[in-house]
């Protein structure tokens, strides 16, 4: 028997409370994005290099594994904004998925079964086989339309070789009956390091800005989000520069994006930590449409990161570290390498 829908998850905040202005509740809404590191099934793809994650393979990637991976990332979604928006996130972006039924067995964890996740993804040809995806709650958002965009790149010391790696997820529809756009990212790793890699990153920034630019065009004052594993920080010039996101939502200019993660960079937070340094890849941007209060539409209440100490290895030589499902080669049973990012929304309650 189909239950009924919980519609009191949407958490009430009174407007003077936050602002000073005149008193009017707002719905608040959790939107997301977590690097979900890695989820594989464990069926070998003979055209991906996913050899590792199999039972054979370096990592012996088990059933057992595989379903445990499952349970605590679907436990980590659950908690994701609860504490403020009752609910969990109504939109995430996902990345590092191997296809579209690995998230069909997450959305179906116990954790998440009951919130009427949907999915939207697509292939990308990426060499591991690694993927975004965009979850999200089909009583809350009705996506309109829906497109991969391919990010063509090529070696620098040889032209006629192509890098393959992740497409960039484009999808509009209405939150509640504003319309929105997001896009969903995971551009080039530093392999190599980050300045010689640093010239993909920037061609996924150009990508994302022609995105952007298209949606501008018809609407400058689109509600755009885009959310990703960038690779880069907040003030790395394929944000700052080739993005033009700044810090401050009252010194966003048109048709450009509001970064709240930069403020939280300067104080040290990150989304994943390396040899004892912090960077935050995992960010939310947002249009200066939405980085202002309003009475009418969605706008942008808080930016965080995701931390809980169940989350963090709480003990030894990576003490404070993203919990991950690997290290060093060994199995430790966590939940990824990089925190979750998330952004709160509020939005009128109509009286």
């Amino acid at each position: 028997m189909k239950k009924p829908y919980v519609f009191c998850s949407l958490f009430i905040i009174p407007y003077f409370l936050l602002w000073g202005q005149p008193k009017k509740t707002y719905h608040i809404h959790t939107l997301g994005f977590y690097n979900l590191e890695n989820l594989f099934d464990t069926i070998n793809n003979p055209n991906t290099f996913d050899d590792d994650r199999t039972p054979d393979g370096a990592d012996h990637w088990t059933k057992k594994r595989y379903q445990n991976k499952l349970k605590n990332l679907s436990k980590v979604i659950a908690d994701i904004g609860i504490d403020q928006a009752k609910n969990t996130p109504v939109l995430l972006g996902v990345a590092e998925v191997e296809n579209l039924s690995v998230l069909e067995e997450l959305i179906a964890q116990p954790a998440l079964a009951e919130k009427t996740y949907r999915i939207i993804h697509y292939d990308s040809p990426d060499k591991r086989g690694i993927d975004v995806g965009l979850l999200y709650q089909s009583h809350h958002f009705k996506p309109t339309h829906s497109l991969s965009y391919e990010l063509l790149l090529y070696e620098h010391t040889d032209p006629s070789k192509r890098v393959y790696t992740r497409d960039q997820l484009v999808v509009s529809g209405y939150l509640d009956g504003s319309l929105i756009y997001l896009i969903v990212n995971h551009w080039p790793s530093r392999r190599g390091g980050k300045e010689k890699s640093s010239y993909k990153r920037k061609q996924a920034a150009l990508l994302n800005k022609r995105i952007t630019d298209s949606i501008y065009g018809i609407d400058p004052y689109a509600k755009i989000i885009t959310m990703g594993d960038f690779n880069d920080d907040p003030d790395d010039d394929s944000i700052k520069k080739v993005l033009g996101a700044v810090s401050s939502p009252d010194k966003a200019p048109p048709k450009t994006f509001y970064n709240p993660m930069e403020q939280l960079a300067a104080k040290g937070i990150g989304s994943l930590a390396y040899r004892d340094h912090w960077n935050l890849f995992d960010q939310i941007l947002v249009s200066p449409s939405l980085s202002r209060p309003s009475n009418e539409g969605l706008f942008l209440y808080k930016a965080a990161v995701f931390i809980k100490p169940y989350l963090s290895v709480q003990e030894g030589a990576y003490k404070g570290y993203p919990y991950r499902t690997y290290s060093g080669g060994v199995y430790t049973g966590g939940y990824s390498d990089h925190y979750p990012v998330y952004i709160h929304l509020l939005y009128p309650v109509k009286e």
